[in-house]
Order: structure tokens, then C-alpha cells, then sequence
């Protein structure tokens, strides 16, 4: 039987990452200096509860800052993705065929986490996905961090974070102190977030559930009190149980100008807008607000309050547009129905599954076949394209496939 566990804590939101300057080189010299800003941080994390013994442990056998948590708080992409190219890595055949797998392999816990919190399970599959690919990035050591080292070297060298680091730091060293896990376990991203649902420390201690009764608050370990986690923190925010994050929808001619307002869905269905799918609004006097997110050309989303709390995870909304289009395929609801504005010559989502597929038949790739197309794919086409006499560009395209099939 699964039982819950919470406890209240302060919350801080995670602030965005920008472009930052880290200050200090890392050098013998900048050794010393971390392992004295380290020393004379115990003061204030002393001020806060921290036990010397917590302190230690923490930080035993750490006499350096973290180089590639000053090297990834360093970078930052000079492009956003367009809507299309963010939901093609995120909701896709790959990651609905694994989220049903684990729907079936975990259907007793996620069964008892919706009748407890009143979050739907398919959500909760969705954002595992987002957030650790169903926890597959917990099974890289060499993508994981040991979080008090990271967030130490962030306060220490890194200006623009530095706050936020010092009061993830002082969670981080809470969590440990209660016993939920060990030093050697508290392992995150360069910024913290942690565990299968990537909690970071503040969050961690405002939500964090005990859902398999083992006395412990694991998210890193226990999918049980991960995905009980997140569902807290929904249902905290707002989740209405029964109700579901918007609808895809046709935008009528001109419609386009009420972008970003607020309507009943019988107002919406007065002015011309349909469901993508062919059914009806199921309550009219629900309301929700517009969005269109790949422009006037694109298909319209009308999203409900559900939207609105998924963004209390992560405040995108295309994250929350993927995690609700994820969520629905994973329970067999459908797909979208329209099709994205993409540019002339590229790819749709399925056919990048298909070029992958080509690529790896013919000998030239040997990654997952997951729609990504990262340094093995862009390698396996400029190959291709070399033997091909195309341009080598890397890049996956209309005229690459047709030359493959």
C-alpha cells in the first residue's frame, strides 16, 4: 500500500539561466580560494541548522570547484528552437512507446499517486520523460554532479548565480541533515535539480514525498516518491482533477488578433474555433486563453487552467505544451491533428525517425533511433552527404531523405 509523507518547507523558484562571466580561472590558486570560500561558508550555513558533521560530510574529499558547472553555467544557446523542433525531441514515437512501457511497469504506483493527488498519471509520465528521459540520465554517472560541490562553486565564482546557488546550497545540506539520502548520493545537474523528476533543493524540500513508506524522501532512488513528488507539487499549485490542459484547436480567419485572452469555451466556439480533432468543447463555460505558438500560419491551442499549472514546474509554455501532447499520446488520445509552419526542405517528425532508420540500415549510425539529431546523426549525414557529393552540411533534410529512399 502506498503511503505519503510530506513535509513544509520554504520555496524558491529557479531562477532562468542567462549569459554569465565566471570570474575566477581554475587554477591551484583558484583551489585555494574555493577551498577557502567553502571553509568560511559553514558560518552561514551554521546560522541555519547545518550541523558540523552534515558540513563534512558534504563536502569530504572536495578540494576543487566543479569546472563543468562553471563551463555549462557559461554557455548559452544564441538561438531559440523553433515550437516545432522543441516538441519534435520531446514528443515522439520514442518517448510515447517508453512512456507507456513504464505506464504498464509502474501502473500500481501511478494508479495510487492519481487517487491521492488528482493529477493524472499520463502527466506525471510526461514530465518523467522531460526531465530525466524515465530516468535514463540517472544511469549516466559522467552527466551527474555532486550537488553541494556544484552549487559551492557556483556561489563562489559565478556573480550572477551566486545567490541562488547559496540558498540551494543551505537546502542541499537540510536534505542531507534529515537523512533522505547520503553524500555520496546527493547528485543533481550543474544548477541541482535533482533526482528522476530534477528537483531542485528548495522545491525538493517543499514538496518531497515519502510515497513507498521506506521513511526516506528519495527521488533519486524510488520512482514511487518521485512521481508522488511532482504530483504534490501540481496539486499544491492548482491541478484540477478531471479537467485537461487545453485543446488543439483551428484558427478561424482573422482570429489570430485575440491571441493571449481569456474566454469561455462557448465564446471561443461563437467566434469560429473548433476542435482539430472534430469533437465538441465538452463544457462551455470553461475558460481558457489562446495561444499561438508557431504564429498566425499555425495550428491554435486553447489552454485551461491545467496549462497554466504545469508551468509552475517550468514556466515555457512550450514545456508545458510538450508535457500535455506527451501526456495525451502516451494515453492513446491522439496526436496532433495540423501540422507546424516548418520551413521549406525540412523534416517532420516522422521522417526523421525515418532518416535515422535509413542511416543505421545502411551502416552510418548506430545511435537510438529518436528523432535527435545530435553530434552521431549530424556525423552519420555528413558521411552520407561526402559520398553523396551534396553539400555537408550536416543537416538533416527533404532532399537527404529522398536520396535515401
Amino acid at each position: 500500500m502506498t503511503r505519503f509523507r510530506t513535509r513544509s518547507r520554504s520555496f524558491a523558484l529557479l531562477l532562468a539561466a542567462g549569459l554569465v562571466t565566471v570570474m575566477m580561472p581554475l587554477n591551484a590558486q583558484a583551489d585555494a580560494g574555493f577551498k577557502t570560500w567553502v571553509a568560511n561558508f559553514y558560518e552561514t550555513a551554521a546560522q541555519s541548522g547545518i550541523s558540523r558533521s552534515t558540513y563534512q560530510k558534504a563536502f569530504a574529499g572536495i578540494n576543487e570547484p566543479d569546472p563543468e558547472a562553471l563551463q555549462k553555467a557559461q554557455y548559452q544557446p544564441e538561438f531559440k528552437s523553433q515550437i516545432w523542433e522543441y516538441l519534435d525531441s520531446r514528443v515522439n514515437p520514442y518517448t510515447v512507446q517508453i512512456g507507456r512501457q513504464m505506464a504498464a511497469r509502474h501502473g500500481g504506483t501511478l494508479n495510487a499517486i492519481e487517487r491521492h493527488f488528482g493529477v493524472d498519471k499520463n502527466i506525471l509520465l510526461a514530465i518523467w520523460s522531460m526531465e530525466s528521459n524515465y530516468g535514463a540520465v540517472l544511469e549516466k554517472p559522467d552527466r551527474l554532479h555532486h550537488v553541494p560541490q556544484a552549487l559551492a562553486t557556483l556561489a563562489w565564482a559565478d556573480p550572477k548565480r551566486a545567490k541562488f546557488a547559496r540558498s540551494q546550497l543551505i537546502a542541499a545540506l537540510k536534505i542531507l541533515q534529515a537523512g533522505d539520502v547520503t553524500a555520496k548520493q546527493l547528485t543533481g545537474s550543474w544548477a541541482g535539480a535533482m533526482g528522476h523528476t530534477q528537483f531542485i533543493p528548495t522545491s525538493y524540500l517543499l514538496y518531497a514525498v515519502d510515497a513507498d513508506g521506506n521513511g526516506k524522501r528519495d527521488i533519486w532512488h524510488s520512482i514511487p516518491d518521485a512521481l508522488a513528488t511532482s504530483a504534490n507539487l501540481l496539486a499544491k499549485n492548482g491541478w484540477t482533477t478531471g479537467k485537461t490542459w487545453g485543446y488543439e484547436a483551428v484558427l478561424p480567419s482573422g482570429a489570430g488578433k485575440y491571441e493571449g485572452q481569456t474566454k469561455t469555451l462557448a465564446q471561443w466556439a461563437a467566434l469560429g474555433f473548433v476542435r482539430a480533432n472534430g469533437k465538441a468543447f465538452p463544457r462551455g463555460a470553461d475558460r481558457a486563453t489562446l495561444k499561438l505558438m508557431g504564429g498566425s500560419n499555425g495550428p491554435a491551442f486553447l489552454m485551461m487552467k491545467n496549462f497554466f499549472t504545469i508551468k509552475k514546474y517550468n514556466a515555457a509554455d512550450s514545456y508545458a505544451l510538450a508535457v500535455g501532447l506527451l501526456a495525451d499520446e502516451i494515453a492513446g488520445y491522439g496526436g496532433m491533428q495540423q501540422s507546424w509552419p516548418r520551413p521549406t526542405g525540412t523534416l517532420d517528425i516522422k521522417e526523421k525517425f525515418e532518416l535515422q532508420s535509413r542511416m543505421k540500415e545502411l551502416g552510418y549510425y548506430d545511435g537510438e533511433v529518436d528523432g535527435n539529431f545530435g553530434s552521431g546523426s549530424k556525423a552519420a549525414i555528413s558521411a552520407i552527404q561526402k559520398r553523396l557529393g551534396m553539400d555537408q552540411n550536416g543537416e538533416p533534410s527533404q532532399s537527404l531523405l529522398r536520396a535515401l529512399r
